[in-house]
């Protein structure tokens, strides 16, 4: 199962209003609260993306540091999203704001993340390795099989057998003697 980045909801989110909806506006606010100190705090709808995209970006790093991720796809997809939230940046009007600007820098992070997590869980992979040590206290007793005792030759010769093409080193057998 292919898993895309997160960052790309509040991405296409962004792209949604900004080609489907031109008369949104995302510095208007969409409600006020008025805090314990008496300040009014208007929210907007690009601080709402922008709170949506912090928190996508926090499952997005959760995801990465999961053991058994997917990593060269994760790592270039998150790649592509921030290649296209750049270009999205640099070259359209509607998209330079400092409210896509953030976004595009979130999906950068996104990436960087998800490269230094895959770096250090490899550095620290290859440094947990135990390295196998015995100590004399410590190891176990070993066992060593017996001497076994070979018979001494006699000098006796060997049985002879009555049959005469099975005599023992007569060096020519039925087999491959005849045809």
């Amino acid at each position: 199962m292919v898993r895309f980045p997160l960052l790309l909801v509040p991405i296409a989110i962004y792209n949604i209003i900004v080609w489907l909806m031109p008369d949104v506006s995302f510095a208007d606010p969409l409600a006020k609260l008025t805090l314990l100190s008496g300040a009014v705090w208007a929210i907007t709808l690009g601080d709402i993306l922008l709170a949506l995209s912090v928190v996508l970006l926090l499952l997005e790093v959760m995801k990465g540091a999961r053991p058994g991720a997917k990593y060269l796809t994760d790592h270039l997809l998150s790649l592509v999203v921030f290649g296209a939230a750049a270009a999205e940046f640099v070259l359209w009007p509607k998209f330079g704001t400092s409210i896509y600007f953030l976004l595009t820098l979130l999906s950068l992070v996104e990436f960087l993340s998800g490269i230094s997590l895959h770096t250090r869980r490899g550095r620290v992979a290859r440094q947990a390795a135990p390295a196998v040590v015995e100590s004399e206290a410590t190891s176990w007793p070993t066992v060593e099989p017996a001497e076994q005792s070979q018979p001494k030759p006699t000098g006796e010769p060997s049985p002879t057998i009555t049959s005469p093409d099975l005599q023992p080193n007569s060096g020519s057998s039925t087999a491959s003697g005849k045809s």
